[in-house]
């Protein structure tokens, strides 16, 4: 089990560095109000975690540490979108439309919510 966490850990180390790196080249490549680094890393994340599950079919599906690492670690670490993105697939390739909609609309508006009240609350 703990070997488990280490994976995550490192995996999520790699990730949270290249996902800062990322933000502050596009950010600075593309200035401006529109927040280009955070979106352009979100649809990369979604992309890579898109190709991890794909090749856990196929190279390392018996091994859950190639998961853990790649997918929980390093796509974790660079963007919890992309989890999100991959979780809302699995309901809609199971045919459950209201409940991807309720998660994903949840999602963004209780998110938004949360954001905006935690703000509020501590000022």
């Amino acid at each position: 089990m703990i070997t488990n966490f280490l994976l995550v850990a490192l995996g999520g180390a790699l990730g949270s560095m290249a996902r800062y790196g990322c933000q502050r080249f596009f950010t600075d490549q593309f200035p401006g109000h529109f927040p280009w680094g955070t979106f352009l890393v979100n649809v990369a994340g979604c992309f890579l975690i898109g190709i991890f599950w794909g090749l856990s079919f196929r190279s390392f599906s018996s091994n859950e540490h190639w998961k853990l690492f790649l997918m929980t670690g390093i796509c974790g670490g660079f963007t919890t979108f992309s989890a999100f993105t991959l979780e809302g697939i699995g309901l809609l390739r199971e045919d459950k439309m209201g409940l991807f909609f309720t998660y994903a609309a949840g999602s963004v508006i209780l998110g938004l919510l949360a954001t905006w009240a935690a703000i509020r609350l501590v000022r």
